[in-house]
């Protein structure tokens, strides 16, 4: 398939279904709230960073242009976010169809009233009346038109393409409503009014040591030139950036939704990432926007390892980021945390070790002989595979290719195979 050419959403569509059965399921739409599941699936992607670096596994994948990765995965997080929030089971592949019909049509009604410039015909040129599938695949075709093609800057991208998120996140809202025109013009005011919080966040943040840095200023001339905000809304945003402002008066519209919090304190620690070192006073700011935010040290603490994950996983291709993180202190930041989760849940591990027989064998051999090198490969996927048991990262994704066995045999609490072996 090729997200360019003419039917691709179809193609799209026929090749995710089995995926998406998977995660309709009655099971795993109620092992964990809604918003957390859609976090599970869209932050390993990069969307809500507005960075397209996730893999995708799809036919001929490798040979797409980044506004083809793009394509394929906002059409992937509508229909994910569709499907996590449907409240009807779906059970075989009617259901999937009927809920399949059922998104397109609300994606078609969604952009087509909260994002009007973007409105299709729904005839052809000779009269025909086009089907739903082909009205998304066209709208989705104009909105990915109106990002940023990567050119090796982190924040400009970013601010581009993060806008895509809130597109979902507007769509999650959207989907329960019985749209009308008093509905559209909430959900358009919403959509402006979560585009200017950005500003806040960052304006908040950058301002958390007092002085603002060259690259902290950089950011509010990305998003200023990314967003298509009035001339009195632009002028209202420098000044919040020069002036700075309060934690307390951020005001972020749709405060309950955990996701949008997420955001936000995500948004918050990258902005903090623009001049490298992160000091003391800032990270007192981040504890002090998360605690406003409703949440716990926990949450910013497993928020920083969902950061730092996503971009030790994807180093090389975040090119900007490499000039300011140094890899190696990345690297050692989230191995302490992760070690931390994994010593707090030391008995959960032994349990694990216990239950899954081949890592036994492969333990019990490694006490006497050099494991070869598909034991290795085979002990470091079980291990991957014990640690994503663990509550922390039923919601974080775990970088993969970072996580070499050497690596994880440093994260692993110490004692812990002569523990889980005994």
């Amino acid at each position: 398939m090729t997200p360019r050419e003419k039917g691709w959403l179809e193609e799209y569509l026929k090749f995710r279904k089995e995926l998406l059965q998977d995660l309709a399921t009655e099971t795993k739409r109620k092992a964990s709230h809604p918003e957390k599941s859609l976090y599970r699936v869209i932050q390993p992607t990069g969307l809500m960073y507005g960075q397209i670096v996730g893999d995708i596994d799809l036919p001929g994948s490798e040979h797409w242009d980044e506004k083809d990765r793009m394509k394929i995965l906002l059409a992937e997080s509508l229909m994910c976010s569709s499907l996590l929030f449907e409240d009807k089971p779906v059970n075989n592949p009617d259901d999937l169809s009927r809920v399949f019909l059922k998104t397109l049509e609300s994606v078609s009604n969604f952009y087509n009233n909260i994002f009007p410039e973007l409105s299709i015909p729904t005839k052809t040129l000779f009269g025909r009346k086009k089907t739903v599938i082909e009205l998304v695949e066209k709208i989705l075709d104009k909105r990915i038109e109106h990002t940023s093609t990567f050119e090796g800057n982190f924040w400009e991208y970013f601010f581009h393409n993060t806008l895509l998120f809130l597109d979902v996140f507007i769509f999650g809202q959207w989907i329960h409503t019985n749209a009308d025109k008093v509905v559209a013009d909430f959900f358009r005011y919403e959509r402006d009014e979560l585009r200017f919080s950005i500003v806040k966040v960052i304006a908040s943040a950058a301002h958390a040591n007092k002085e603002i840095a060259f690259e902290e200023k950089r950011l509010l001339e990305y998003f200023l030139q990314s967003t298509d905000l009035s001339h009195e809304r632009k002028k209202e945003a420098v000044q919040i950036f020069e002036e700075g402002i309060a934690v307390e008066d951020i005001n972020l519209p749709a405060e309950n939704s955990w996701i949008l919090k997420k955001f936000f304190l995500e948004l918050a620690i990258l902005t903090l990432w623009a001049d490298k070192k992160v000091e003391q006073s800032e990270l007192d700011y981040l504890k002090s926007f998360c605690h406003y935010l409703g949440f716990s040290d926990e949450d910013l603490e497993n928020s920083m390892i969902a950061i730092e994950g996503f971009v030790l996983e994807h180093w090389e291709q975040l090119e900007h980021l490499q000039n300011k993180q140094d890899f190696h202190q990345v690297s050692e930041q989230f191995i302490k945390r992760v070690a931390r989760v994994a010593e707090r849940n030391k008995s959960r591990l032994i349990k694990e070790i216990h239950e899954r027989e081949d890592v036994l064998n492969l333990l019990r051999k490694a006490r006497s002989n050099e494991l070869t090198l598909d034991e290795k490969e085979r002990m470091r996927l079980e291990l991957i595979q014990m640690m994503k048991t663990l509550p922390t990262f039923v919601i974080i994704a775990l970088p993969q290719k970072f996580l070499t066995l050497p690596i994880l045999l440093k994260i692993l609490p110490r004692n812990l195979f002569a523990e889980g072996v005994s």
